[in-house]
This record gives C-alpha cells, structure tokens and sequence, in this order.
C-alpha cells in the first residue's frame, strides 16, 4: 500500500470518529522523514483515544503496522507513526499552541477528499 492510500484510509478513521478539521500536508517535497503529516482535533480525551484506536484498526486491518505511537491515554497530543505517514491527533489548545500547519506551511496543504 502506498503513501497516499495510507493517508485515505487515516483520514477515513479520523472522520468516522467525528474528528474536527482533518487536514493532510504534503510534505513529500520538503522533508524525508515521511510523505504525509495528518492532522486532526477531537473534543475530549476519550474521543483522542477513540480515534487513535481506529485510525489504528484500519491500517492494520489493511496491513499497514504502526512503528511508533507517543502519547498515552492521558496525552493531549498523539503521534501515531507509519513511516510514510504520520498522524497528529491533537485536543484543540494543542493543535492552536503547536501549530504544525505554520511550521510546515512549506508543503502542500489538502483536504481529506484532494487525496
């Protein structure tokens, strides 16, 4: 599964666990470290956790396995790290404090559905 594919399947998660403003960098141009970054805010821990739990259901269940998480149940800030792909599921204050959007505003900025 390629890059893109990995990033359609996180966004789907992401969406069907209700989360708030899913966007995906392309990064591919500017970095090595991986292809694409998505990001995306829920309400509350639980809801974090809910869609850490399906973003990592469906790559695994489409056979892509994740290399590392940071964060824990408690986390306001998960990285969830597929090599290709990394996904930043964040609490709202997190998101608008570490602004990966400014920080990487170099790449190519897309929605879910431009993949």
């Amino acid at each position: 599964m390629d890059a893109r594919e990995m990033a359609k399947l996180a966004c789907s998660a992401l969406e069907e666990k209700k989360a708030k403003d899913v966007k995906v960098i392309d990064i591919r141009e500017i970095s090595v470290i991986a292809d694409y970054f998505i990001l995306a805010d829920g309400e509350n821990q639980n809801q974090l956790q809910a869609m850490q739990d399906a973003v990592e259901e469906k790559l695994y269940a489409a056979g892509a396995h994740v290399k590392q998480i940071e964060g824990n149940q408690k986390s306001t800030w998960i990285l969830m790290d597929y090599g290709d792909i990394i996904v930043h599921i964040f609490s709202k204050e997190d998101r608008l404090f570490y602004d990966l959007e400014r920080i990487w505003r170099d790449g190519v900025m897309l929605e879910p559905g431009d993949l």
